[in-house]
């Protein structure tokens, strides 16, 4: 295994960010984390990263010149990961969609507010056989609870969708009718990168009970805490970053 990424977003360590920096630890990844509040170091381009994973993080903090240099390291064969979040893609703010960012991600966005909150369910559902998802039991699909509205630009592969549902409760019994699906995983290329969005989040309150997936607990220390999260929703993280990374788990 070989490889570093470069994680920028999700709050602090202390915070949102535990999540999946614990699930980087875990499956021994190394990384570098820039917490949401700072800007990238200066050694920042001089490093050599396998993939770049923005979460949640503003685009004005990234700034033009390390957007640069982000997607010149793409085009010479760096992975890049956008999760999703209200700092992400459009976002509250309009972060993302008219950055040079926008060019190489393998999803259109919005220009208005992209978010959505669902209060009844949503569920992950896979439409594409693909290395990021494989050995995971997408027959019990986990649930999420909101996403960005984005769109995938031709040539991209949809993997995974977000499938809505309207839940009635009557005479003692619940009945489910379909409303809709919306892009979930996309994924693509830039140059000799490889290139990944997805619409939901990584922490709280998003991800929803996909952090919760799997048949048995991981408990990880990290940033002076601790995370426990299902195995599968670590092993899917696990999986897409090294995908964009092309870091060898074996």
């Amino acid at each position: 295994m070989a490889g570093k990424i470069c994680y920028l977003g999700d709050d602090h360590l202390q915070g949102a960010a535990a999540y999946l920096a614990g699930i980087l630890l875990h499956h021994g990844l190394a990384f570098d984390y820039v917490p949401s509040a700072e800007s990238p170091p200066a050694e920042f381009a001089l490093t050599r990263y396998a993939a770049y994973v923005i979460s949640d993080y503003r685009a004005s903090r990234l700034g033009s010149v390390a957007m640069a240099q982000l997607v010149a390291q793409v085009e010479q064969g760096a992975g890049l990961v956008m999760l999703g979040g209200w700092e992400s893609f459009h976002g509250r703010l309009g972060e993302y969609h008219h950055s040079l960012l926008a060019a190489i991600l393998p999803v259109m966005m919005e220009s208005c507010d992209d978010r959505r909150n669902f209060a009844q369910p949503c569920l992950i559902e896979k439409v594409a056989d693909h290395e990021i998802l494989a050995g995971l039991p997408w027959d019990q699909p986990p649930g999420i609870g909101g996403i960005n509205t984005v769109t995938a630009k031709p040539g991209a592969e949809t993997l995974l969708t977000a499938a809505q549902f309207s839940v009635r409760y009557s005479e003692h019994a619940y009945s489910f009718v379909p409303t809709g699906q919306a892009p979930l995983l996309i994924v693509g290329r830039h140059g000799a990168g490889r290139t990944a969005a997805l619409a939901t989040d990584v922490a709280p309150h998003w991800v929803g009970g996909f952090v919760d997936w799997g048949d048995r607990r991981i408990v990880q220390e990290v940033g002076g805490g601790t995370i426990e999260v299902g195995n599968w929703y670590a092993r899917f993280f696990r999986n897409l970053v090294a995908w964009a990374g092309q870091i060898d788990l074996t």
